[in-house]
């Protein structure tokens, strides 16, 4: 995903019925509401995605339903690994790429644990470049099970091979979001910023884009961003919308994804609370906060003329 026009990649749910089974239905109408947003590619089988609550078989056909749905419109990335010897995340990065991705996503604290030197991290990282012969291939500093986040100079060396092309950023420095982009200039590479703190700022220092939580509530709201951040027409309601995100940040962690989910029930969207991850008891007091959250948002939307992606 090069750098062009900046762009929102969706990190996506994984919907449940309420028997715990995927809601492949569910599953098609939210694909549909990311395309309809403006999303300009799709981030499937994260951390979002609920990705470690997931068997293998699961994983696959939840990327290859998100692929048919999408048919085209906006290319997809996947995480392909999970943990274990190299040529068992290697096989695994074939067969998530072999559904169709356009870049299979490397978990960076699945590549060496929380002790080990970033030399041994280098070294495996080059392993399953070798061993994934010219698969394209992306980073995710997934804050799970540890969070590994990758030095401006490390991640210069990986994209220097040719085969990084996607990076989505959880380090929360801004100062290190642009050594990053500055060190990768010139080759075919995104950096995109899961920190919606900094996000104007981020999009202003030459960030390929967005890739946030904050789509599992308001897609279209990012995408505004996006294609408005610097836009000197706009900058009163750029800030607004900056400072919203931040005001709520703490609303929209609290006990994810089933407060998104929610939240999405709230919009029209026919999407059980179910999660298989264990993040906390949704209480009343939460459910009261998303509900003020959505009226807010609803008032934002009416300001900045923003229409809500699909009508359900």
């Amino acid at each position: 995903m090069e750098k062009s026009k900046k762009g929102f990649i969706p990190v996506m749910l994984t919907p449940f019925n309420d028997n715990g089974y995927i809601d492949f239905d569910a599953l098609t109408k939210l694909t549909e509401i990311y395309l309809e947003a403006g999303a300009s590619g799709l981030f499937a089988n994260c951390l979002s995605s609920e990705m470690f609550e997931l068997s293998d078989q699961e994983r696959i056909a939840s990327i290859m339903h998100v692929i048919k749905v999408v048919n085209g419109a906006v290319p997809v990335v996947a995480t392909g690994t999970f943990g274990g010897a190299i040529e068992k995340q290697a096989d695994f990065v074939k067969r998530v790429n072999d559904t169709g991705t356009e870049a299979v996503i490397l978990i960076t604290s699945l590549l060496a644990d929380e002790n080990e030197a970033d030399e041994v991290f280098n070294e495996r990282v080059f392993s399953l470049l070798d061993k994934t012969e010219k698969i394209p291939v992306g980073f995710y500093e997934c804050p799970v099970p540890y969070k590994r986040v990758l030095a401006p100079t490390q991640l210069k060396g990986f994209v220097e091979t040719g085969r990084v092309i996607y990076h989505k950023d959880t380090c929360l420095d801004i100062e290190q979001v642009k050594e990053k982009i500055k060190l990768t200039e010139g080759y075919k590479f995104g950096l995109y910023d899961a920190y919606m703190a900094h996000a104007v700022d981020s999009l202003k220092a030459g960030s390929a884009g967005l890739s946030c939580i904050q789509g599992n509530y308001f897609p279209e709201l990012i995408v505004w961003l996006c294609d408005n951040y610097e836009d000197d027409s706009q900058q009163s309601e750029v800030a607004k919308v900056q400072q919203f995100l931040i005001d709520n940040m703490d609303v929209m962690h609290n006990v994810y994804p089933i407060v998104s989910k929610y939240f999405l029930q709230k919009r029209g969207l026919d999407i059980s609370t179910f999660t298989r991850r264990k993040v906390g008891n949704f209480t009343d007091s939460i459910t009261k906060e998303i509900e003020t959250l959505y009226n807010d948002y609803g008032l934002l939307q009416d300001e900045l003329d923003l229409k809500m992606a699909l009508n359900y």
